[in-house]
């Protein structure tokens, strides 16, 4: 397992470039004698769908992504960790779902793999996967494993995701002579201040909603009144956004338009008594894989080292990961 995670940190696999990835995963999981099937996605980008022999109807599918956010840099370790990108999100992940599909196997316990691409930009594998699930699990699927670095522990919920761009506009003018111009930054400036004084909500149980500006673009050069300029932010979100992007609109109407480009809603997922729990504050794939079952979100290592220069993922936690998959699925197609 720990040779497996690090082999797939070593093939950069940057969300648009998981071709080499996805062929490395078909020929370990063919190896294994897995029944593999590589859907293709956009030019050499594929998701990898496996069962094991002679099973065509997985009631459990324990799922991931492939792709890793920029900058990619490759793998070491020491005696209790592994480093490089994508160690934790996900690709050692990647590595113990595998692992616990084996030792599922040994038990005569078939549970189907689908890892796919774009989850760190716009789900598109798992759109494409989800089109298609009917097709590849027959109507049988169940339950959904889906995996993210949760540390082990079961997610009660993740927040959804409401992605916003600013665009200010204004006039031209010689900086010496400001009166003649109208400053599109300083109108941007203004409507951000706004933004991040304006109340969010927040639930007692998932926490808050919260703001990030992500981006600020603009101007044309330091002695030019900037006629245009833009901002990217990103709300997660606790529950609906249709009172949100009201007050987003409102809050901002004088002095920029905001466009919603996307949005990832806010998901209940289902939990098992007994395993220690957390709440996403991060998005995943899940509302775009609705088609594969009912929604478990578990996944070795911490959020909080994944997309930094440092990531790593625990060998402990991927062992005890393992563990937890068979745990997990038995409970649940017992149930």
């Amino acid at each position: 397992m720990f040779a497996l995670t690090r082999k797939l940190i070593d093939v950069d696999s940057i969300t648009g470039n998981e071709g080499a990835v996805g062929e490395l995963l078909a020929q370990e999981l063919s190896s294994l004698g897995y029944d593999v099937r590589k859907i293709p996605v956009e030019g050499p980008r594929m998701n990898v769908f496996a069962l094991p022999p002679k099973v065509s109807h997985p009631e459990i599918v324990l799922s991931t992504h492939m792709d890793v956010v920029p900058p990619f840099f490759a793998s070491s370790e020491d005696a209790d960790k592994i480093y490089g990108r994508g160690a934790c999100d996900a690709k050692g992940i990647i590595a113990a779902q595998i692992a616990a599909a084996e030792k599922l196997r040994t038990e005569n316990i078939a549970v189907g793999l689908l890892f796919v691409v774009g989850e760190e930009r716009d789900s598109l594998g798992a759109k494409i996967a989800n089109d298609l699930a009917r097709e590849l699990h027959g109507g049988r699927c169940f339950f959904l494993n889906d995996a993210e670095p949760t540390e082990n522990r079961v997610a009660l919920a993740s927040k959804g995701t409401l992605r916003v761009q600013l665009t200010a506009s204004g006039k031209m003018a010689h900086s010496a002579y400001p009166e003649l111009g109208d400053s599109a930054i300083e109108k941007l400036v203004h409507a951000l201040e706004r933004l991040l004084k304006m109340p969010l909500p927040s639930h007692p149980d998932f926490g808050p909603c919260t703001v990030n500006i992500g981006l600020i673009e603009g101007g044309r050069a330091t002695n030019v009144i900037p006629d245009h300029a833009r901002a990217q932010l990103l709300y997660r979100l606790i529950g609906s956004s249709d009172e949100l992007r009201k007050k987003i609109v409102e809050t901002v109407a004088d002095l920029a338009k905001a466009e919603f480009t996307l949005e990832i809603p806010f998901t209940k997922l289902r939990t098992l008594h007994g395993l220690p729990t957390m709440i996403a504050a991060f998005t995943t794939d899940i509302p775009a894989l609705s088609a594969w079952g009912e929604p478990v979100l578990l996944g070795p290592g911490s959020i909080h080292v994944a997309h930094t220069e440092r990531e790593f993922v625990a060998k402990k936690d991927l062992e005890e990961a393992v563990d937890l998959y068979c745990c997990v699925a038995k409970r649940l197609l017992q149930s």
